[in-house]
């Protein structure tokens, strides 16, 4: 026996000296991926809203409703999805949500066909096809910022999040040129059908390669584990469903968790107006040409995908400094000033590609920002990050949900450059939440 548990302890050990594997990454890829995903089927209403419009014959204030209703569907299912993934585990939760939301995608193309639809109007059909398209879609972030909480270790998380985050931004580079080149082949409807199958197949991914825990992966060795900070003795015993309670009145009764929502209920409104009316706004109000506004419109994702890494990086070097509390608000600070800025400062730029530089810019700070709200939550709790980045981003899909509505109604009573400044004020009001917020703050 003496011999026999020599040899498993030299194992043991033997495996613990090997170099870490890298799941952790790997599933921070495909997050990443999964994020894109969400953000082009987002984005694909917004850059064929031109040719639906003239279709159909929608005018701006109807076309506004269609832009925002997949916001509200989006705002409601952002805690039941986080709630799910905290009580039953993340991947068949985050699976499920992706073959919802690729599903609805694809019934765009047949939503003003339905009998039912006939009888209500081509403008309420894409309203509630979108509306039911958000409800799916609302619980891919918070649940996959759950995985972060549990797949990365404190001081990779920030980074590690900004990866997932700058999906964002790859999904909105490909997006103008995909879904341009789609429809101007074939027409709007085959791109909505083609991400439906792509989603699809993310799902597949998600159901068949990932797991919950770090420690359930086959892949992931013990050196990996202790690099993360979870237990390799775990991995050797049977795995149990991940189930947590959470502590509602707790998280609700925080001053942190009402900072967050606030905050970031005033950063998607601005940013939504990227993912509706942007490309609308280069056409019709600057007089961009198609092609050149296809360019523009993936301009401010390519800001994301160079300055959320950079501010990842940024805000887990200054927490290690500073404490989390400190270095959190200062890199939130430092982007939301500097989206705001150059919000107001585009608006009012008459050069067209200097103003449109400067949005781009001030969408990718916006982004930036949101980075840090989306780690600050896994700082309050890793647990029960689900759930409070399901409440967070509840209040970030409202302001999307109004982002389009009323930016149009400003738009059109008083210009276009009013509705950015605006926008420009709400950014403004992100940074004053930023007080109440303390990621020291544990609630667990």
């Amino acid at each position: 026996m003496a011999a026999k548990s020599s040899i498993l302890e030299g194992n043991s050990n033997a495996s613990e000296s090997l170099a870490p594997t890298h799941v952790r990454w790997r599933v921070v890829f495909l997050l990443a991926i999964t994020a894109g995903l969400t953000y082009i089927d987002r984005l694909n209403l917004g850059l064929a809203g031109k040719y639906i419009q003239d279709e159909f014959r929608f005018n701006t204030q109807t076309m506004g409703w269609i832009l925002g209703a997949f916001s509200l569907g989006y705002a409601l299912f952002h805690v039941p999805g986080g709630w799910l993934a905290d009580r039953f585990g993340a991947r068949r939760v985050l699976a499920g949500a992706i073959l919802w939301f690729s599903v609805f995608t694809a019934a765009t193309v047949i939503a003003p066909s339905l009998p039912l639809m006939k009888v209500l109007g081509a403008a309420w059909a894409f309203v509630i096809v979108r509306f039911v398209m958000g409800l799916g879609e609302a619980a891919a972030m918070p649940v996959g910022n759950k995985m972060m909480a549990y797949w990365l270790s404190e001081k990779e998380r920030t980074f590690g999040t900004s990866v997932f985050l700058a999906g964002v931004g790859a999904g909105g580079i490909a997006a103008p040129f995909l879904i341009a080149a789609i429809v101007k082949h074939w027409g709007w409807r085959p791109a909505f059908v083609f991400l439906g199958i792509i989603g699809v197949v993310v799902a597949a991914l998600w159901y068949l390669l990932v797991r919950d825990l770090p420690e359930e992966h086959p892949d992931v060795n013990a050196a990996e584990l202790a690099l993360i900070g979870r237990s390799s003795t775990a991995a050797l015993q049977t795995p149990q469903p991940v189930k947590i309670s959470v502590p509602w009145l707790r998280l609700l009764s925080s001053r942190s968790m009402w900072g967050l929502m606030i905050s970031h209920f005033c950063l998607v409104y601005p940013v939504y107006i990227f993912f509706t009316w942007f490309f609308i706004y280069l056409v019709r109000v600057r007089g961009v040409t198609i092609s050149k506004a296809s360019l523009w419109t993936s301009a401010p994702f390519a800001a994301n995908l160079v300055m959320v890494p950079l501010w990842g990086w940024l805000s887990d070097r200054i927490a290690d400094r500073v404490g989390k509390r400190r270095g959190r608000r200062f890199a939130a600070w430092l982007a939301i000033g500097c989206s705001a800025i150059l919000l107001f400062s585009g608006s009012h730029t008459a050069h067209e590609n200097l103003a449109l530089l400067q949005l781009a810019v001030a969408a990718g700070f916006n982004f930036a920002a949101s980075a840090v709200l989306w780690t600050a939550c896994n700082d309050i709790s890793a647990k029960c990050s689900g759930s409070i980045s399901g409440i967070m981003t509840t209040f970030g899909s409202l302001g999307g949900f109004l982002s389009p509505v009323v930016t149009a109604a400003i738009a059109a009573r008083f210009g276009w450059s009013y509705g950015l400044d605006f926008a420009a004020l709400v950014t403004v009001v992100s940074g004053l939440a930023w007080f109440v917020i303390d990621a020291d703050q544990c609630l667990e």
